[in-house]
């Protein structure tokens, strides 16, 4: 490992960069290197404008792609290699504001009640019915639930940030149900080393099997069930201030996007349990 990858990983590490991020952002420093055949210490702006074009037009990089890189990139410059300043004119792909292939109320019911694996059963209604990044789903921890105050609580999701979500009565018994099925230690839903939790891979296998059992073909993975939390919220009347708050984002124009997604939108009250009812028949 070179010095400047040492330097650049405990630089991340310092400011509690996720393990994935950290992946992500040595990898677009090699491809760096790889594409200019020199070390990044060595580079000039020009020789940056340039990597960046090859990025856009030669390998046709979407623009979130090239935002990852150049996030990456003025981080390895600006906090690294302490440049005083990142003057780099680059032009990125726009991004297409496209709606994704939402799923509906009854395709996640049937998505849900496809796994025959009560656990896969359980991780899969819990995603949806707390909006829970994957990453955060396989984090939990048995004492994040509180019975009691009827609440989860999610340690350090994305942003380094805590919150906590409610767990509507439907949710916490069948969250009791699984316990007494698999009496889990530490985490909730642990991998075959009891100590340690499911991978994220894990999950979104059990997912996409669970989604072309029952014939549904929108693009998406798991995420798809968060997506389907808030806009099924938002169709329930959920505040989109309060929305924001449940699904642990730093600025409000990153919920605003659901409201886009939900035309007749109209406020009324709080959140509304969309566990009840997912095992109810389906004809």
């Amino acid at each position: 490992m070179t010095p400047l990858r040492k330097k650049m990983i405990k630089a991340m590490q310092a400011r509690g960069f996720s393990p994935r991020t950290q992946t992500s952002y040595l990898a677009v420093v090699t491809d760096l290197a790889r594409y200019t055949h020199r070390s990044p210490t060595e580079l000039t702006v020009s020789d940056l404008e340039g990597y960046f074009e090859y990025l856009a037009t030669e390998r046709q990089l979407s623009g979130s792609s090239c935002r990852i890189a150049l996030h990456a990139i003025r981080f390895l410059y600006l906090k690294v290699l302490d440049w005083p300043q990142f003057d780099v004119e680059i032009t990125i792909p726009k991004k297409p504001q496209r709606i994704p292939e939402l799923l509906t109320r009854r395709e996640v019911r049937r998505i849900v009640n496809a796994c025959a694996n009560p656990k896969h059963r359980t991780m899969l209604t819990l995603c949806y019915g707390c909006g829970l990044r994957v990453s955060e789903l396989v984090s939990l921890r048995v004492s994040h639930i509180d019975g009691e105050q009827h609440r989860l609580r999610i340690e350090q999701g994305k942003g380094a940030k805590d919150r906590l979500v409610p767990l509507s009565d439907t949710l916490l018994e069948q969250l009791r149900s699984y316990w007494r099925l698999y009496h889990p230690i530490d985490y909730l839903f642990a991998g075959r080393a009891r100590t340690r939790p499911l991978g994220v891979t894990s999950v979104q296998k059990a997912f996409t099997r669970a989604k072309a059992a029952v014939g549904v073909h929108k693009i998406g993975g798991i995420h798809s069930l968060r997506h389907a939390y808030a806009t099924h919220q938002l169709e329930a009347g959920l505040p989109v201030h309060r929305l924001q708050r449940l699904l642990g984002h730093r600025n409000i124009h990153s919920t605003l996007r659901y409201v886009h997604w939900v035309p007749d939108y109209r406020e009324v009250a709080g959140e509304h349990d969309l566990v009840a009812g997912l095992e109810v028949e389906h004809g």
